[in-house]
């Protein structure tokens, strides 16, 4: 494989499992996934799926407990501090809440150049012109640099936390729920911004959401989690028009259309999952999914199953999928009482 050839990001059987009290937390088993260079890849599940982990041990903010990342073909899965320094600055990530990852005692520029200061990217001389270049490519104002954080909005704080990871020139921006705190009105524009600079800068983004519509507009590719695990992934538009795991079936029905016309001539209908979501302390042997599924059987029980791919660039983890659209007998979505 040429270098051009090799993914960005490469994340094999990536785990990590937190030790609380006496129990072992499952946060995340078995990940697998790339990412391009400039490409966007949603990672979408409900709360507690394990999505922010799976950024964190990207980023290399949190050891893995076994597994691989690979950036640009290098293992950087247990590097050490050293070997880390060069990638750190092209690895960045924008945080969910925009009120406290912005520290409230320094000022705009002071927050934007620290990165520039740390990884030693730009001289001291020339950071002030960059610190406000990067205000005008978020849509905020050169002045805006000598304010406190408590002086923005919480979509402007945002936008400073994106300015902030820009300033050492990424190649990566794990973005994790940048948006699910903004009010709606404010969400699309940080999202327009996000798309117009990896479009103008190539960046990829590893964008982490709950919101399927949200990640819709934004990624190329998406890929479910169900109690740490992938499920389903495909691209965009595949997965869609045409889900293959049950879980995917579900969240995509509870996703409100912006055409009702439209909405009332699809077949899909409403799937209420039962029962809870298990405890990654304890999780279901066999397929993680079993306890809420529909189609579930013995074999669900005794054998988990692998990612497999059914379509070219879409792969499920199901013993069971629906069919892939176009192929006869495609399986129809059933509500759960």
């Amino acid at each position: 494989m040429t270098p051009s050839q090799t993914p960005l990001l490469d994340v094999r059987g990536l785990t990590k499992h937190f030790r609380v009290h006496r129990a072992t937390v499952q946060a995340v088993t078995g990940v697998d996934f790339t990412l391009d260079r400039g490409e966007s890849l949603g990672l979408v599940g409900e709360s507690g799926c394990g999505k922010s982990t799976t950024g964190q041990l990207v980023a290399r903010l949190l050891e893995p407990t076994s597994g691989q990342v690979l950036y640009r073909g290098e293992d950087i899965t247990h590097a050490s501090r050293r070997r880390l320094a060069p990638v750190r600055s092209q690895i960045q990530m924008i945080f969910q809440d925009p009120y406290s990852s912005l520290n409230p005692r320094q000022t705009v520029r002071q927050i934007i150049s620290m990165p520039m200061e740390v990884s030693n990217t730009a001289p001291p001389a020339q950071r002030r012109a960059k610190v406000e270049e990067l205000l005008e490519l978020v849509g905020l104002r050169p002045e805006h640099a000598n304010r406190f954080p408590h002086e923005f909005s919480g979509g402007q704080r945002q936008r400073i936390g994106i300015a902030r990871a820009l300033a050492v020139e990424p190649k990566l921006i794990v973005a994790d729920e940048p948006v699910s705190a903004l009010d709606v009105s404010v969400q699309a524009q940080v999202v327009n911004l996000m798309r117009r600079l990896r479009r103008e800068l190539g960046i990829a983004f590893l964008f982490i959401a709950h919101d399927l519509a949200v990640v819709r507009n934004f990624s190329q590719r998406v890929a479910v989690m169900y109690l740490g695990s992938i499920v389903e992934i495909a691209e965009r538009d595949s997965l869609y028009a045409g889900p293959l795991h049950p879980y995917t079936h579900a969240l995509l029905s509870a996703v409100p259309d912006a055409d009702p016309g439209a909405a009332a001539h699809r077949s899909r209908e409403r799937i209420r999952l039962a029962g809870e979501v298990p405890s990654p302390a304890d999780p279901p042997s066999g397929c993680r999914f079993r306890t809420r599924c529909w189609k579930a059987t013995d074999l669900c029980a005794q054998q988990p199953p692998a990612l497999r791919e059914l379509a070219p660039g879409h792969s499920v983890a199901c013993h069971f999928p629906h069919a892939v659209p176009g192929t006869p007998g495609q399986t129809g979505t059933r509500a759960l009482a």
